[in-house]
């Protein structure tokens, strides 16, 4: 029942699970191994019809079967993927399946979150405007008490600029990718994106307080507007920071071959000052959790392979549809039980290693296979021509399942790319704080 225990199941059903280039094999074995055993037998009815003795064509028989046992052929995948998870799972990659190994290597475009997976997720209060009337200590603690349900970062945030302890809230419900709204002191209470309150509740925003609006959100902030009693009673902005290998990380997605998108709830002001310092260029703001699921279908119906990197609730219907899932471990569980890739330390910089370990698992093998079958094809010639006899026939045997087995062991020395250190190029992405 422990979180430790869910991680190691994970990576037992990996290793144990078949791979679709596994499958293919053991197709292939099933046609094979009959087919073997027919040419030993021609090779003991050609020989004696030759006129050679009986054992001559014995020994040519016998070693035709030694020499195409498919040994190698049963072990190419299971070793390679043993490796391959364990050696991602000691650098807190955990990958759900074998079936995921395909999928990185057919994905083009990768979709990201921005709240927690490309910024730390950490937001804080950078400004506090109270409409005409109201008190900007009463605008913060009726916001916070609100907000105090809501597990989203912005709710958290507004949360901690309120001094304790806080009101209770009563019938609280939230609108997903838009707002909350309860009941506190008595008073009907919502808070959420601007949109949300002129169209949703119909309330005007005042013209001044919709000019800082205006001016928060373009410096990046996103914005909270905050109202009861039929009123809008004013804003409170918070902003977030990038977390410092986010800028890498996105270029070494790039080195891969994939396009990244950013896709996120926040107002295009915020995603635009992100994407920049991110180095993205194709931003898609204001999206809801739906629009993230539309946003992910609208692209695969594009003929694109997608990847989502996301880490929230929002994100898992997105995370699920994807081609690929990719979870921050520091998200949530449903977006963790969604993802077909788990990055357990939230680091944006495991997820091209985790690619690249993939995509390496995954060659490995085809190699291990590509072995596995030109050896029984080249081999079985020489062996019903019984130039070999069945000792060297077990030995070579022997020998090319530990050609695999060695081969998948060099999957241990897999390494993830050096993390950038402050003065170089790519550290001098990090950021400062939005709206600082």
């Amino acid at each position: 029942d422990t979180e430790l225990a869910r991680m190691a199941r994970l990576v037992e059903e990996a290793q144990t699970g078949k791979a679709q280039v596994q499958r293919l094999a053991d197709r292939v074995s099933a046609i094979f191994v009959p087919i073997v055993i027919a040419l030993a037998i021609v090779a003991f009815t050609v020989w004696l019809l030759v006129g050679a003795s009986p054992e001559v064509a014995f020994t040519a028989a016998v070693t035709t079967l030694i020499i195409a046992c498919p040994c190698a052929l049963g072990l190419a995948t299971p070793t390679a993927l043993l490796v391959g998870t364990g050696r991602g799972a000691q650098l807190g990659i955990l990958i759900r399946g074998p079936q995921v190994l395909e999928q990185t290597r057919r994905i083009d475009t990768v979709v990201l979150d921005k709240t927690g997976t490309i910024t730390a997720g950490t937001m804080t209060v950078t400004a506090i405007h109270p409409a005409a009337g109201t008190d900007e200590a009463e605008l913060v603690r009726v916001a916070a008490a609100l907000e105090h349900g809501s597990e989203h970062p912005i709710g958290r945030a507004i949360t901690a600029a309120a001094p304790n302890p806080l009101d209770p809230v009563e019938s609280f419900q939230a609108a997903a990718g838009q707002g909350v709204q309860g009941i506190v002191d008595g008073r009907l209470v919502a808070a959420g994106r601007t949109a949300w309150i002129t169209t949703q509740w119909a309330l005007p925003i005042p013209t001044d307080l919709a000019d800082t609006i205006t001016a928060d959100e373009a410096s990046g902030a996103t914005v909270t507007v905050v109202a009861w009693d039929g009123q809008v009673r004013g804003a409170i902005s918070v902003a977030d920071t990038i977390k410092p290998t986010s800028g890498e990380a996105i270029a070494r997605l790039r080195e891969l071959g994939l396009t990244p998108i950013l896709l996120t709830g926040d107002n295009p002001g915020a995603a635009k000052a992100i994407a920049d310092q991110a180095g993205i260029e194709d931003v898609r703001a204001g999206v809801t959790p739906a629009g993230k699921l539309d946003t992910i279908r609208e692209l695969q119906s594009a003929g694109r392979v997608v990847a989502m990197v996301g880490d929230g609730v929002n994100d898992a219907a997105a995370l699920a549809a994807a081609d690929l899932g990719i979870a921050m471990g520091t998200g949530t569980d449903a977006a963790i039980t969604a993802a077909d890739l788990t990055i357990v330390s939230g680091d944006l910089l495991l997820v091209p290693d985790a690619i690249r370990l993939a995509r390496r698992t995954l060659g490995t093998i085809k190699g291990n296979l590509f072995w596995a079958f030109a050896y029984n094809v080249a081999a079985i010639p020489v062996a019903m021509l019984a130039l070999l006899n069945p000792i060297l026939a077990a030995a070579a045997m022997a020998f090319s399942s530990v050609f695999v087995v060695t081969n998948s062991l060099r999957l241990r020395r897999f390494r993830p790319l050096p993390t950038p250190t402050p003065g170089t190029a790519s550290a001098a992405r990090e950021p400062a704080p939005i709206g600082a």
